[in-house]
């Protein structure tokens, strides 16, 4: 009787196991981009429409900024520290990726649209790279293009002008008529970045 139910149960485990395998196998296998995702996330939960105001002064929507593979990072231009860091790191990764023969935009959407105006959004862009987007507008369409990446900001209190925001800062990757593909984190390196981007364009 023992041995029965021993039987059984390896039974039940092997069921189990190659259900998963069936699972992830036939998943992987729907979707083109497998073998570049590093992170667990597929497309469809993050992005979304959105309109806002560039850096010349003129409202956009996410289908005149998402022509290309494009990297997109919220942030705000008075950010001592991080936003300079991951806006330069994507920087150097579209220019590792004009290399590879692959167009890329770097985009900076504002969390801080009352001292990012669009004068403000031109200099920092200037600076950055020649291809950035820098994408301001009402506190109201900050909010909601920030909702469609599931990204989080807040003020801190301050007394004066000088205030700090904490923010998350994930960079995303998206591709036109596909959407969301790929995020990254901080510590990604330029050359990472770039070979990742690579192989969903290569993929598509």
């Amino acid at each position: 009787m023992i041995k029965l139910y021993a039987g059984a149960a390896v039974a039940v485990v092997a069921a189990l196991i190659g259900g998963s395998a069936y699972w992830v196998y036939s998943n992987q296998s729907s979707d083109p981009f497998a073998q570049c995702r590093a992170g667990q996330v597929a497309g469809g939960a993050i992005g979304g429409p959105f309109t806002l105001v560039n850096q010349k002064g003129e409202t956009v929507t996410d289908a005149d900024v998402i022509t290309k593979p494009s990297l997109v990072y919220f942030g705000y231009t008075f950010c001592p520290d991080v936003c300079p860091l991951d806006n330069t790191r994507n920087a150097e990764a579209v220019d590792i990726l004009e290399e590879m023969g692959i167009d890329a935009t770097p985009v900076f959407i504002t969390i801080d649209p009352k001292r990012d105006t669009t004068e403000v959004m031109a200099e920092y862009a200037e600076i950055m790279h020649p291809k950035m987007i820098a994408l301001t507008g009402s506190e109201e369409q900050v909010k909601a293009a920030s909702l469609a990446y599931k990204t989080y900001f807040k003020a801190q209190p301050a007394e004066d002008e000088y205030y700090l925001v904490d923010h998350s800062t994930f960079t995303y990757l998206m591709l036109p008529g596909t959407g969301f593909a790929e995020f990254f984190k901080r510590e990604v390196t330029p050359d990472e970045m770039a070979a990742s981007v690579a192989c969903f364009v290569a993929a598509r």
